[in-house]
């Protein structure tokens, strides 16, 4: 069997998925694979904590069948847990089929939305005791050969020693340094109040380089018909991009996350920005939890900014299938093929020495 086994999400699940993600009832949402299709099986709603709606499970999961339950967590309730129940007991051709197929969920899904995942082989792995040992075990250390730990400790001695000293408008945010990257006071600001505006804007972000800093290079209102002229064309930048819409039902006002790379951009800032881009992302979804707009789920990604029309945000929002003001409801419909995103060029390599 492949690496991927093909299957695809239903138009139904990506419905129901997305209408789950705003809504504060759903618990619990069991997905199985029905005639090569991920369709949803059952929803449960919440009645309890996520520890003791937990017990659930014991009914919802079969001895000898494999599921995939998507979790909604307690704090905050925005973010979800993948867990994978593939039970000893199961034929191996579902085992087979349900690892295969694990990858193209969550990719169809949105990936950013999980923030942790569970493998279970048994429903004795899904009490609420074995989810605190899961935690648990999460958040011990990890255990380092005496190499790693003699480097580790020399990088402390070498922090213990380093001036304090960061600049009078800079300081580090403690939700977005996944690289080391710093929040400057008005980048923060900046995009807190785009979250707070009612207009259509745009806040683009770079990064200064030598320091790692997160520097504010222009915020401006913004229709999207401009939106591909007012990114760099040949540098790297992150981008918050406000924009109404009535693809949903109600209309709403979405800012998007949008990470731009052309592919002529030097090699080392690429890297930086590709390595920096998850952890900006997670650290504006913390700023703009208690916005008045919707914070998109989903990461924008271009190599080209030119491309960046209103039919393009459809597309890679799953708003393609919807027209607009004629939405059924507040749904993302993803569509079934493959993935949409676009990856970055790859750079070449240094030219040969001819000896």
């Amino acid at each position: 069997m492949s690496a991927t086994s093909g299957i695809g999400v239903s138009q139904e699940l990506s419905s129901r998925f997305s209408s789950a993600i705003d809504s504060k009832s759903v618990r619990f949402l069991k997905i199985s694979i029905l005639n090569e299709s991920l369709v949803l099986d059952q929803s449960i709603p919440i009645e309890g904590t996520f520890t003791e709606d937990l017990a659930k499970l014991q009914d919802l999961l079969l001895e000898n069948a494999p599921a995939y339950v998507l979790a909604k967590l307690d704090d905050p309730s925005t973010e979800w847990l993948a867990i994978y129940y593939v039970p000893d007991f199961a034929k191996v051709r579902d085992k087979m089929l349900y690892a295969a197929t694990r990858a193209s969920l969550l990719k169809h899904l949105g990936s950013t939305v999980f923030t942790d995942s569970l493998f279970a082989t048994s429903k004795s792995d899904l009490t609420p005791e074995a989810y605190l040992a899961h935690l648990k075990h999460i958040a011990a250390p990890k255990p380092l050969s005496s190499r790693e730990q003699e480097m580790e400790d020399i990088r402390l001695a070498e922090r213990s020693n380093a001036p304090s000293y960061e600049g009078s408008r800079a300081r580090t945010s403690i939700v977005g340094t996944g690289v080391g990257l710093n929040w400057t006071a008005d980048v923060e600001s900046a995009v807190k109040e785009m979250g707070n505006s009612d207009e259509s804007g745009l806040v683009v972000i770079t990064i200064d380089t030598a320091s790692e800093t997160l520097v504010l290079s222009s915020v401006a209102p913004m229709k999207i018909d401009t939106l591909k002229s007012s990114l760099p064309s040949s540098e790297p930048c992150y981008a918050f991009f406000a924009w109404p819409h009535d693809y949903t039902d109600p209309p709403r006002r979405e800012v998007v996350f949008i990470y731009s790379c052309p592919s002529s951009s030097p090699v080392k800032h690429r890297m930086l920005y590709s390595s920096g881009s998850t952890s900006v992302f997670q650290a504006a979804k913390t700023f703009l939890a208690s916005s008045n707009s919707h914070f998109n789920a989903r990461k924008v990604e271009t190599s080209d900014p030119t491309e960046l029309d209103e039919a393009f945000l459809k597309s890679e929002l799953g708003f393609d299938n919807v027209t607009a003001g004629g939405g059924d409801s507040a749904t993302i419909k993803t569509p079934l093929g493959g993935d949409t995103s676009k990856s970055f060029a790859k750079p070449r390599g240094p030219a040969r020495k001819i000896r």
